[in-house]
This record gives structure tokens, C-alpha cells and sequence, in this order.
């Protein structure tokens, strides 16, 4: 099977599971709106579909993904910002109660970040201007444990990339609006899709909590 028969055999499968076997599905979201009590920060990466990690119903997620899920600072220059639009949506127009961000083992956005970091190449017009939003978990990584080097590093550093995003998502007022009144809350998870491992950050003991 080549070209993109293998994406519109997916489609089929898709119409059939949703329209066929579910056909009131999708005209209720059409009808009553899209109303996801969930929206989640994801890394573009092809291996960790929140959808399929998770396992949601269309309609379930409001899905946002870039290079490393990164949740940027809050800054309102009048360029174009992406994620923060996502997120503007997620919060002040679909009112999710809750915002995850989902990091991942062996990210590719946190690897490019650590290679410039350390003097190599990041490559891309875009990705490494991105990716220097991560220099500050890597510092963090390595304030914890100088010692770090190596798949340890890269580790560290992708889980401080999490929380480096929980605190810029406090940046935003309207989130830190919706968490003061108690309407949203806030999540950080780390997830290792290749030991089927997922973490939750316990802000109350400061650790990564792994899921039984």
C-alpha cells in the first residue's frame, strides 16, 4: 500500500466506527456545541496521540500540540502565537476544567534544545528560536543534580520541561483567573510511551508520581 491509501483506509474504518455504528455522535457535537471538560498541551511527536494514549471519545479533548509541549510565556506584542490562541480558547470560550501538559520520554525537541545547549546544532529555522524556551528546565535539570549527563539529562530536563510549562501557564491571566476562582485546574504528567509509563506531578510532595 503506498501514496496516502493508508490514511483514507483509516477514514473508511473511522466513518464506519462513528457514523455507521454511532451516527448520532458527531450531529450531537454539531448541535450542541463541543464542550471538553479536558484540554491538553502535547508534543507533536507521531508516537504520543493523546487520543490514543488515553483513549478519548471524539469531542472528549481539546488536543494542543507543538515541538515539546511547551506552553510559552504569556506575552502580548501582536505577533502570531499559536498555542497561546489555543489556550485563550480552551479557557475563556470552551471553559475546560482542567489543562494538562502531557512531556514525553526521548523528545526530540528537548534532545535539539541540550545539543545547542551544549554547543551543537539544533537545525531549522524554527525549531531551535522554539526549543530555547526549554534552556531553563535543562539549567533546572542540572541545578538538581550537576552530575547529570547523557539519557539522564535528557530526562531531567523533559520532565522540568513540564513544570517549566505549568509556571508559564500561570503567566496567563486569564488561567490564573479561572484558577483562582476555582473553575480550572492545572496538570503536569510525564509520559514514557515506550515502557507504557505515565506520571503525575504531586505538587504536594514536589515528585512524579508513577500510575499504577
Amino acid at each position: 500500500m503506498s501514496g496516502t491509501e493508508t490514511l483514507l483506509n483509516g477514514f473508511r474504518k473511522f466513518r464506519e466506527m462513528y457514523y455507521e455504528k454511532a451516527p448520532g455522535l458527531y450531529q450531537n457535537l454539531l448541535r450542541h456545541g463541543q464542550n471538553p471538560r479536558f484540554a491538553v498541551v502535547a508534543c507533536s511527536d507521531s508516537r504520543v496521540d493523546p487520543a490514543i494514549v488515553l483513549q478519548t471519545e471524539p469531542g472528549d479533548i481539546f488536543s494542543i500540540r507543538n515541538v515539546a509541549a511547551l506552553v510559552p510565556p504569556y506575552e502580548e506584542d501582536g505577533r502570531y502565537h499559536g498555542t497561546s490562541a489555543a489556550l485563550e480558547f480552551a479557557v475563556k470560550a470552551l471553559k475546560v476544567e482542567h489543562i494538562i501538559i502531557i512531556g514525553h520520554a526521548h523528545c526530540g525537541g528537548v534532545e535539539a534544545m541540550i545539543r545547542k545547549h551544549e554547543g551543537g546544532k539544533a537545525g531549522g529555522t524554527f525549531i531551535a528560536a522554539w526549543t530555547d524556551l526549554l534552556r531553563e528546565a535543562h539549567e533546572r535539570a542540572l541545578a538538581a543534580d550537576p552530575g547529570l549527563d547523557g539519557d539522564a539529562l535528557q530526562s531531567a530536563s523533559e520532565r522540568q520541561a513540564v513544570l517549566l510549562s505549568l509556571d508559564n501557564l500561570a503567566t496567563f491571566p486569564f488561567v490564573l483567573d479561572a484558577v483562582t476562582a476555582g473553575d480550572l485546574s492545572l496538570h503536569g504528567w510525564y509520559l514514557n510511551i515506550f515502557d507504557g509509563a505515565l506520571e503525575v506531578w504531586n505538587p504536594d510532595t514536589e515528585t512524579f508520581e508513577r500510575q499504577s
